[in-house]
């Protein structure tokens, strides 16, 4: 810790910052409060996280890529209901190890209890240069693109009141007629199919990157999990439905923003506010997101697998402010570098090849640890199948998409010299470690963080 906040006295003063010691030298903040994670996500805040973050962008990106690789209506919504049954398997899953594995994290935690520091490494490794920043650039870029829509929306103005009244008075039905024509299913298009529909559903694992900070964890985490994940589903095949009864299939492959087209010929002049939902919607889940995943960084940096000021907490936010911007430098570059559907097919290979792992965990941690406390605990065939499908969509999806799934199969692997380099050998030469230290210490100023109290 810097001199900075060391010197902080030991009679309670307050120090130049705003930061106090009390009497048995314990850093508080000009509160009073000891600088750390406190408990302060209740059944409501949780079930808040979960939904606010599954509804981002995915329900106006992925009907296009479910519709395109299932081939017709019909199928696209078996996909819709299937990717949802899917992640409340996934999901009852984390539940479970979120109640008998009480540390914030999520999939790295869980990788490091049942399978050891380097697998736990490589999945960081991986969420780290990968998985996240390639997440957090589609739905930045679904963002931008909602956002300036309005700039561009055609003039065309259809009579308000005829809409509306065909809306709820009618319901058109002419584009579920032949809904599952099978001439334009493929096999090998599902992987991909599912990686959209999934990808509209993440967001049910993040309540367990914060579990260190959720209140009574073994009722609030399984709770939460299952109320959000019974809106979110309803949510979205009502969604869809209202999509098809007011677009044609052609119509919606052709168009590069689902939710925009759908107000254009529902709503006329009024449609143009909802780019601005749309958007709203995404920067709230990329704010949700930045919240859980600066924990996961946060542990791992305090298991010695990151930097030692990405545990650290602002001393007046009570937030690990260094992990929050750890994402930022390879967001941008991925930005830049790719398009939504290339970058989701390529994070999507990543993301669901480390959650079958963790959840082979959960079966695992069953027979190697038989007598760890499970408050809450699924039958057996739930992780199975869900460990299973995510293992299929994997492999089929090296054939259906060779490229980003070999460059994402590649980059993971990088993670196994990478451990052994940073981690593995304890013996760094003197100028890497005074690097690491003016790094620390740097950054400790900067952004005014100390070690949390414990």
């Amino acid at each position: 810790m810097s001199n900075r906040y060391a010197a902080a006295g030991k009679d309670g003063q307050l120090s130049g910052d705003g930061t106090q010691s009390d009497p048995g030298g314990e850093l508080l903040d000009k509160d009073g409060r000891k600088v750390g994670l406190g408990k302060k996500v209740t059944l409501l805040r949780g079930i808040s996280i979960i939904i606010g973050i599954i509804i981002g962008a995915g329900i106006f990106i992925s009907p296009k890529g479910i519709l395109k690789h299932s081939g017709s209506i019909g199928m696209s919504l078996v996909v819709w209901i299937g990717c949802g049954v899917l992640s409340l398997f996934g999901a009852l899953s984390y539940a479970e190890l979120g109640t008998c594995i009480k540390k914030s994290g999520g999939h790295y935690t869980y990788i490091l209890e049942a399978f050891g520091p380097q697998m736990a490494f490589i999945r960081l490794w991986a969420e780290l240069i990968a998985i996240r920043p390639a997440a957090m650039a589609v739905i930045s870029l679904a963002f931008g693109q909602y956002i300036l829509e309005p700039l561009f929306m055609p003039c065309a103005v259809p009579p308000m009141a005829v809409k509306l009244a065909t809306a709820i008075g009618i319901r058109e039905t002419k584009n579920f007629e032949n809904a599952f024509d099978m001439n334009n299913v493929k096999l090998s298009g599902m992987p991909l199919a599912f990686y959209s529909g999934m990808y509209a559903y993440a967001g049910w694992f993040y309540l367990n990157f914060v579990t260190e900070e959720v209140d009574n964890p073994e009722r609030t985490v399984p709770l939460a999990i299952c109320i959000s994940m019974a809106i979110v589903t309803c949510c979205y095949v009502l969604t869809n439905v209202a999509y098809y009864t007011v677009m044609s299939a052609e119509e919606i492959l052709a168009s590069e923003a689902v939710a925009v087209t759908f107000a254009e010929k529902l709503m006329g002049n009024f449609s143009v506010v909802v780019p601005l939902f749309v958007a709203l919607s995404c920067f709230g889940s990329m704010n949700g997101s930045l919240f859980a995943l600066s924990r996961m960084f946060y542990v791992a940096s305090r298991e010695g697998h990151l930097p030692e000021v990405f545990s650290m907490i602002h001393v007046h936010k009570h937030t690990p402010l260094a992990a929050v911007l750890i994402l930022y430098p390879m967001t941008m570059l991925q930005v830049f570098v790719g398009d939504i559907y290339s970058l989701l097919n390529f994070m999507s290979f990543l993301r669901w090849l480390f959650i079958g792992v963790v959840v082979l965990g959960l079966i695992y941690l069953r027979y190697t640890k038989p007598d760890l406390p499970r408050p809450f605990k699924v039958p057996l065939f739930i992780p199975v199948v869900f460990c299973l499908t995510c293992f299929f969509m994997v492999f089929l999806s090296l054939y259906s998409d060779p490229v980003n799934t070999g460059i994402g199969f590649a980059i993971s692997l990088t993670g196994i010299p990478a451990y052994y380099i940073f981690i593995y050998f304890n013996h760094r030469p003197k100028w890497l470690q005074r690097a690491l230290d003016c790094f620390n210490r740097t950054l400790q100023i900067l952004l005014v963080v100390v070690p949390a109290e414990q």
